[in-house]
């Protein structure tokens, strides 16, 4: 059983299941484990350990009540450049994703509909042979790449 594993709540849940699901056994390894992009709800695992799940935020507000989940709790799902400068839903939310390879994680989450927010580069400050990328999915979700 996982421990802790994140929980992405998306009101874009099929164009966000699309594009985990394309690049996610990639970058991680991982699969699909239950889901589709139907929703409400899928969760991709490496060796039996969860790595990410998405659950559709209207489902969540139905199920907890919209005076628990908030008044935004059905939202648009912004993208980078809308009217909340590219923060989207998950402000204080950053999934990240170790990868051999920064540029080549980077590239793939281009083509499959991420927005780059930064392009690979060293990290010196941050660690030792640290590289990364900054992305943004679907969702507006920030993902880090990393690499050390």
């Amino acid at each position: 059983m996982d421990a802790l594993h994140p929980r992405l709540l998306v009101s874009r849940f099929a164009e966000t299941f699309r594009f985990y699901e394309a690049v996610l056994p990639e970058l991680t390894g991982a699969q699909l484990m239950k889901g589709d992009a139907d929703g409400p709800y899928a969760h991709w695992d490496v060796d039996g350990q969860g790595v990410l799940a998405l659950f559709d935020r209207a489902a969540m507000a139905g199920a907890l009540g919209p005076d628990v989940m908030g008044p935004d709790a059905v939202g648009s799902g912004l993208r980078a450049g809308d009217e909340d400068g590219g923060q989207g839903d998950g402000r204080g939310v950053m999934f990240v994703c170790r990868v051999d390879d920064v540029e080549v994680g980077h590239a793939l989450c281009l083509r499959h509909g991420a927005i780059s927010v930064a392009a690979p580069t060293d990290r010196p400050a941050w660690g030792p042979a640290l590289r990364t990328a900054h992305l943004r999915d679907p969702e507006g979700t920030l993902i880090e790449l990393q690499s050390y």
